[in-house]
């Protein structure tokens, strides 16, 4: 059986186990399932019904499972659990983890929740949660594994085995001089590998480090590009402060790739599972953007009406209307697109601005070639020469407008320090719509004479 449909059947029998509040059926169906088929499954559940299954699960299952929900669902089903339930939540989640939690919460909930933490936990915690929102201060774990430079590999391998069971990472060890100083780093292969009189500065390697204070998405992204375990964070003079996993960078990541797919698709994201989202907020995430698409609409239609008396005076214009306004959008929306991940990759920046519109521009001209040939020869056999001539010369201007607007607008946003994805397929396409009417109906009245 695959695991979506062994998913679905644990589903349909723990709902229904749910609904006739049978105890003895759900804890046999929670017994058979691992925890990323409970995850899976409590995520489509309602509110009510997620904390009510969460009960049944032992501790240690349940610490699993609430580590690997979303952090809004994580926050929806603390509101639904008790002090008591609460605290054994929060004493099995690394600081990090709570601080996400905590920051999905009402403040009052909060500050509350806080409390309830033992003093060393709450330290750590506070630790985390004294960097800005959106840093990787914010993200990183304070509970790691570091070593002096002067170490031994024997003396390494005996305070990995002391602090193993408290660290978010085992596999990268910053070194640090006598004044928390990163200097650099060492894996646990290197270190079993060595000698045990071996000093650590003798084989550790320059570290890959981030500043706390750095956007999270960057330090990320640097990690991966980096293909390392995890990266000391570091304070402004270079102290060691916490650590930042790969795994988290990973999530990070993903976050921002759906918010940017999201936005350029002309809706919110929605942070959440799309089976656990109500309706209502499924149509809050996309009404804003229609309303903006609509009143942008407005643009076009004003164009057409300015044409009114040309396309009166010559009806087989009207044909091409689609097609043209049609492949100006296309050609916006694939340039944008592509500067947009270059962005995100790092590959050009604000400053690359004037490299970025000339080959857009080259890019578009040349597509605009292509296409107004083909357009040109379609449309003179089942027209005339004259007609094949306006979509021609349409197709070349168009496509060398649209992919240029559409290169440079993501890099305009990122220099005003917006979204490029924001600014991106909507935008670009109720934009190149106009425009292309204004340059078709000037190119008409130009070569048609009317």
């Amino acid at each position: 059986m695959r695991i979506e449909e062994l998913r679905a059947s644990y589903e349909q029998s723990l709902q229904e186990a749910v609904d006739r509040n049978d105890v003895y059926a759900m804890t046999h169906t929670l017994d058979e399932m691992t925890v990323s088929d409970v995850t899976a499954v409590i995520e489509r559940m309602n509110p009510r019904d997620r904390a009510v299954v969460y009960r049944l699960l032992s501790k240690d299952r349940a610490a699993q499972v609430f580590d690997a929900l979303d952090a809004e669902l994580r926050g929806e089903l603390v509101i639904g659990l008790t002090d008591k339930e609460v605290t054994a939540v929060l004493d099995e989640l690394d600081p990090d983890d709570a601080v996400e939690l905590l920051d999905e919460l009402p403040a009052g909930v909060a500050s509350k929740m806080l409390r309830t933490l033992d003093r060393s936990q709450r330290e750590l915690t506070s630790i985390v949660l004294g960097y800005p929102r959106g840093s990787v201060g914010r993200r990183m774990s304070p509970q790691l594994i570091h070593v002096l430079e002067t170490a031994s590999a024997a003396e390494v391998m005996e305070h990995v085995r002391a602090r193993s069971k408290d660290s978010e990472t085992l596999y990268t060890i910053p070194v640090l001089t006598a004044d928390r100083i990163v200097t650099g780093v060492v894996s646990l292969r290197d270190v079993i590998e060595a000698a045990p009189d071996t000093l650590v500065r003798d084989f550790m390697v320059k570290p890959e480090m981030v500043h706390a204070r750095t956007p999270i998405e960057t330090a990320a992204r640097r990690c991966a590009e980096a293909k390392v375990l995890a990266m000391p964070v570091v304070d402004s003079e270079q102290r060691l402060v916490g650590i930042f996993t790969i795994d988290d960078a990973l999530t990070v990541l993903e976050d921002e790739e759906s918010e940017d797919l999201a936005r350029m698709s002309g809706s919110e994201p929605l942070r959440r599972p799309y089976m656990s989202t109500s309706v209502i907020t499924l149509m809050r995430s996309r009404i804003i953007w229609l309303l903006v698409l609509a009143i942008g609409a407005t643009l076009t239609v004003q164009v057409l009406e300015v044409f009114e008396a040309t396309l009166s005076q010559m009806l087989v214009l009207s044909v091409f209307v689609p097609l043209l306004i049609g492949t100006g959008g296309n050609t916006g929306n694939q340039a944008a697109t592509t500067v947009t991940r270059a962005l995100a990759l790092g590959d050009v920046s604000p400053r690359d601005s004037f490299k970025v519109i000339g080959r857009e521009f080259l890019v578009g001209l040349t597509l605009g070639v292509s296409l107004g040939t083909l357009g040109f020869l379609l449309t003179t056999a089942v027209y005339d020469f004259h007609i094949g001539l306006v979509i021609g010369l349409t197709l070349i201007c168009v496509c060398t407008m649209a992919a240029t607007v559409g290169g440079v607008m993501p890099m305009a946003a990122q220099a005003l320090r917006a979204d490029p994805a924001v600014f991106s397929n909507p935008f670009i396409t109720t934009f190149v719509d106009a425009s292309g009417l204004l340059i078709y109906f000037g190119i008409a009245k130009l070569l048609l004479g009317i």
